[in-house]
């Protein structure tokens, strides 16, 4: 197993890194090109998201290909290569795959259990399989995650609140504003956050909602479907930006622009134009963008409550239970132990079936070598002796071809395959060939969050006082 994961998220760097290297969908191409152009990187998939960035890749050599993903992040981001790894983490092999079986189940986002980061992982996965990108370790690997974070959010609590980003910073508005109830609200971006936002102000009661983004028609949309939930909505460019915080309680911003779009100077043209005093409610915006969408001064102006993802993911509510936490991790754990067998004995596969096809050349090579010296026997004379000689060599291939299997199960099997081709001299070229046959033109259609704090040191992972770049 050669998988190599490479990331930085809200738990190894603080949000002015997790800026700086933030990569949007078209960056995304750009980036797995220019890693794929080592010969060292043979498939490669870029996670993205509003708290981190992960790298996923097939290598050729651990050390190589960590170079190659640090120098392209590290050219992408302006950061220097020591300054990058000082906040990132890297896992490999084994815990390369335990590492995003927990993503997408939800255990490594701000908040424990939110399904987003599924969606996330599948449109990755996606965008990776349509650029041609990802191969058969990948694609499986990404295909298995999927289920897994499928089977988790199905068999478990972890997300019975129904909590996520969204939700728990409008949560955090809504105490400061007293309700959300009748209130105005702004939302600023019509992607998949902002609808979620709009859904969640309309379930909250809130009096009506001005939409704002870069392309009308989106817009237009999402205000749409508000309307049809009941509540009213105006679509407005984002030049009008200023005078819809004037008239809000409560805005979310979450475009994904590489700068500030709500500005220090809109936020003061909003309280010059609707004055809140220390009595009144404060103006409440809740900046869920990455990198941040608000001004970081507007945080310091009174009258003025700003809610962003670090201030998310240290409120109660972000947080499972316990028990549904651990339940989580369970089935992590057997799913990652059970892909791990699954991988094992597809490696050893080829090999078996190398052998078996070893088997019957010699077979047929020997059944027409008696044919040519016994020209004289009877039809069913030959089929009796050709049945009986492939019955021999079944049974006496039987024992050892299903235990070798068994034993791949295991850690460590590869070392039976390799003795298995010693032993009966079998051609790597034949072997390659045979599992080329069995992955090519198989691949199926697109199927519909793990460092929780401090862990133990896992097999796969580099020692933490250690620079991953070192020899």
């Amino acid at each position: 197993m050669s998988i190599l994961l490479f990331g930085v998220s809200h738990r190894s760097a603080p949000v002015s890194v997790l800026e700086q290297l933030s990569i949007d969908e078209s960056e995304q191409v750009k980036i797995v090109d220019k890693v794929l152009q080592s010969p060292l990187v043979t498939e490669a998939m870029v996670l993205s998201t509003c708290n981190r960035v992960e790298v996923y890749a097939v290598v050729e050599a651990f050390h190589g290909g960590l170079s190659v993903i640090g120098e392209v992040l590290s050219d992408h981001s302006g950061m220097s290569l020591g300054d990058l790894t000082k906040h990132a983490y890297v896992r490999y092999s084994e815990a390369a795959v335990e590492h995003l079986f927990a993503v997408a189940s939800g255990l490594d986002s701000a908040v424990i259990g939110e399904q987003q980061v599924l969606g996330q992982v599948r449109r990755s996965y996606a965008a990776a399989e349509a650029n041609r990108t990802v191969g058969r370790v990948l694609h499986e690997l990404a295909q298995r995650a999927l289920s897994v974070g499928k089977r988790v959010h199905s068999e478990t609590g972890i997300d019975a609140a129904g909590a996520s980003v969204v939700s728990v910073a409008l949560d955090i508005a809504a105490r400061h504003l007293g309700g959300l109830a009748s209130k105005t609200a702004v939302v600023v971006g019509a992607g998949a956050m902002g609808a979620l936002s709009a859904a969640h102000l309309t379930r909250a009661g809130i009096g009506r909602i001005h939409v704002l983004n870069r392309s009308l028609p989106r817009a237009q949309r999402l205000a749409d479907k508000i309307r049809a939930s009941g509540v009213p909505a105006e679509v407005l460019t984002l030049d009008c930006l200023a005078a819809a915080l004037a008239d809000a309680d409560v805005v979310v911003s979450c475009t994904g622009a590489v700068s500030p779009v709500v500005s220090l100077a809109d936020v003061h043209h909003a309280l010059a134009h609707a004055p809140r005093d220390e009595e009144a409610q404060p103006l409440v915006i809740c900046d869920l963008g990455m990198p941040r969408d608000v001004d970081p001064a507007v945080a310091g102006l009174p009258g003025v409550w700003v809610v962003d993802v670090d201030r998310v993911q240290h409120e109660p509510s972000a947080h499972a239970t316990a028990a549904d936490v651990d339940a989580a991790r369970h089935i992590v754990a057997a799913e990652v132990a059970a892909y791990l067998v699954g991988q094992r004995m597809a490696e050893v596969t080829p090999t078996v079936t190398a052998l078996r096809q070893r088997a019957a050349e010699v077979v047929e090579a020997e059944l027409l070598r008696l044919e040519n010296r016994l020209p004289g026997l009877e039809r069913a004379e030959r089929e009796e002796v050709a049945r009986t000689v492939r019955r021999v060599v079944d049974k006496l291939l039987h024992a050892p071809t299903v235990r070798i299997k068994q034993l791949a199960s295991a850690p460590g099997g590869d070392s039976y395959a390799e003795a298995l081709r010693e032993l009966f001299e079998l051609d790597q070229t034949a072997i390659n060939s045979v599992a080329a046959v069995a992955t090519a033109g198989e691949l199926p259609a697109v199927a519909s969050g793990f460092d929780a704090g401090p862990h133990p040191q896992r097999p796969g992972d580099l020692p933490r006082d250690r620079n991953p770049f070192g020899e």
